[in-house]
């Protein structure tokens, strides 16, 4: 708050309240609790194959237990994947509602310039752990390439570019 200006503190919180209007944590909660039934399914897969239990016959030999460790591996993965592109969109939406609020994207364009400069190393986020980050206006967890895809938020490069190209 002592970085920003007035303007871009409204940015910022049109920003969040754009998020409640568009029930974001409902939608969110949604993606979690399918993404975790997924998983928790796939991990009884994994139970039920150390068991034994409805491994088929023998005759399906290796092919099924292939296709079963494939399953078991891959279902909770894309699950999150899916979820985490979820909250990426969101977090899309939430910019553009932002500007519709402020009737001009540039206060939040400011804010998110100054929040991506302080998350590069000014101010030091020491006690941020990884499950809240999709709490923050910025992702404070950087990731490039592949990692990008477990971001919960756009990069703020892109969050800009989109914002600049909003007309009114």
């Amino acid at each position: 708050l002592s970085v920003m200006t007035e303007e871009e503190v409204k940015g910022v919180m049109a920003h969040e309240l754009s998020h409640i209007k568009h029930r974001d944590t409902l939608i969110q909660t949604i993606a979690v609790g399918i993404a975790s039934t997924i998983s928790m399914i796939a991990n009884m897969l994994q139970w039920a194959l150390i068991f034994g239990i409805g491994g088929g016959d023998e005759e399906d030999g290796l092919g099924s237990i292939v296709g079963t460790l494939a399953i078991i591996i891959l279902t909770p993965l894309i699950a999150t994947l899916i979820q985490l592109a979820i909250s990426r969109s969101r977090e899309y939406l939430a910019d553009e509602g932002a500007a519709k609020i402020m009737k001009n994207p540039m206060p939040l364009v400011n804010a998110l310039e100054k929040l991506e400069k302080i998350s590069q190393g000014h101010i030091k986020v020491d006690n941020t752990k990884s499950a809240t980050a999709s709490l923050f206006i910025i992702n404070p967890f950087k990731g490039y390439g592949f990692i990008k895809l477990f971001s919960t938020h756009p990069s703020t490069k892109d969050r800009i570019r989109k914002l600049k190209q909003i007309k009114f």
